[in-house]
Parts: C-alpha cells; sequence; structure tokens
C-alpha cells in the first residue's frame, strides 16, 4: 500500500512495489496520503514514485469485474482522485520508474511535472487495444495535457512509448537514467516548493475548468 516519506521540503508519496493499481482500498490510502501533505507546512512539494517494474497499470479491471453494481461510485472516485491531483495546491512531480499504462498514465498526467526512465519501462493508453472507451473526463484530461498530436497517436494507436519517445512528443518532461529518477524529480519538486499554496490551486483550477467540470461528471 501506498506510504509517505519526506525529503525537505518535498513528501515523496511511493504508490507500492506491485501493479499499484487503483483499488478501493489503494485510493483511500492514497487520499489519506494527500490529505496529509495538504495539512504540510509550507514550503512543500509532492513527488510521487514507486517500486519496481511499475509505476501503476490503472484501474483495477479485475475487482471492477466482480463489483458491477460499484462501478458508478468507483468511476466517481477515479475521477475525484484525478481532479484532485490536478488540483493539488503544490507543484507535483511523478517520478516514473516502471510502466505506467491506462489509469495510471492518466494518473501521471494529472501532475505538474513527469520524469521517466529512459531505459526501460513504457507509457501507454492501451484502451483502443482492450475495447474500453476513455470517458470525458479522462479524454478531457489527456487532450488538456498533452499536444493535439500526441494526444490523438497516444490516445487512438495505443503505442507504447519508452522514455525518450515521451519526451520527444513532450508526455513527460525529461527522461533520465534509472539512477536518477527519483533524485531529479525531487531536484525539481524543491525548486519549485515555495509556491505552494491557495493561490495555485485557483490557478490550476482556472486553467483547467473543463477538464474539472467533465471530470465532476462523467462515469465509466
Amino acid at each position: 500500500m501506498p506510504q509517505l516519506d519526506r525529503h525537505d521540503d518535498v513528501y515523496v508519496l511511493h504508490l507500492g512495489d506491485t501493479e499499484n493499481r487503483f483499488h478501493p482500498d489503494r485510493i483511500a490510502a492514497l487520499n489519506a496520503l494527500l490529505d496529509e501533505v495538504e495539512q504540510a507546512t509550507k514550503p512543500a512539494a509532492l513527488v510521487t514514485t514507486a517500486t519496481g517494474k511499475h509505476y501503476s497499470l490503472g484501474l483495477d479491471l479485475d475487482w471492477l469485474a466482480t463489483h458491477p453494481d460499484q462501478r458508478v461510485a468507483y468511476a466517481k472516485s477515479v475521477h475525484e482522485l484525478l481532479a484532485r491531483m490536478l488540483t493539488l495546491p503544490m507543484v507535483t512531480v511523478a517520478a516514473l520508474q516502471g510502466h505506467v499504462f491506462a489509469g495510471g498514465a492518466m494518473f501521471s498526467l494529472a501532475h505538474d511535472l513527469r520524469v521517466m526512465r529512459a531505459d526501460r519501462g513504457f507509457w501507454c493508453l492501451p484502451e483502443a487495444d482492450i475495447d474500453l472507451p476513455f470517458t470525458p473526463g479522462m479524454s478531457a484530461l489527456i487532450q488538456a495535457r498533452l499536444t493535439p498530436q500526441a494526444a490523438h497517436e497516444a490516445m487512438v494507436t495505443a503505442r507504447r512509448y519508452g522514455g525518450g519517445e515521451a519526451a520527444e512528443r513532450g508526455i513527460v518532461d525529461q527522461a533520465v537514467s534509472e539512477d536518477e529518477v527519483l533524485s531529479t524529480a525531487i531536484s525539481l519538486a524543491q525548486a519549485q516548493a515555495g509556491k505552494a499554496g491557495h493561490a495555485l490551486r485557483v490557478i490550476k483550477t482556472r486553467l483547467y475548468p473543463g477538464v474539472l467540470d467533465a471530470l465532476a461528471l462523467s462515469t465509466i
């Protein structure tokens, strides 16, 4: 389950060491840790990362298949998590040390910055391959955070991007060696920690009103 560490002014939220799918219990744990981060004294910034092969593979489709009666509530919780990350009142950096797929990729896009491992791991939106359409809110988030060309290619072709390709297309901000992913993300976050506060939340909220409206309304 997720855990929280601190490096000076930077909180580091570890998603886990498995596929780190968004099971309801994991979503609840993430929100509890984000509550702790938001209550912190300023300056502050947030880095999210994971351990092992995966950063996050997104929605817990196995759980969802066995709980169809909770589909609407589950979708709402995922959308709320994405909206919360998008408007968190501090700079956020995703340190992508492993595979980043589907909802995990969308979660990374809800961060302000992304650093990805250059030599291994893929960033991918596989929904077209698994016959699962994006919700309107998810589509809005992707299109708001990527260029039209990158969003179209990623969403329509389900292409798997290595770190270098992801950086070239602006999907991530930097692609670095494995041992530099977390340290680079922390350095980027530390440099922006002084911006934390209410004004930053308002700025982010006003940057993405359409995305936030779509996330509030759409369901899986």
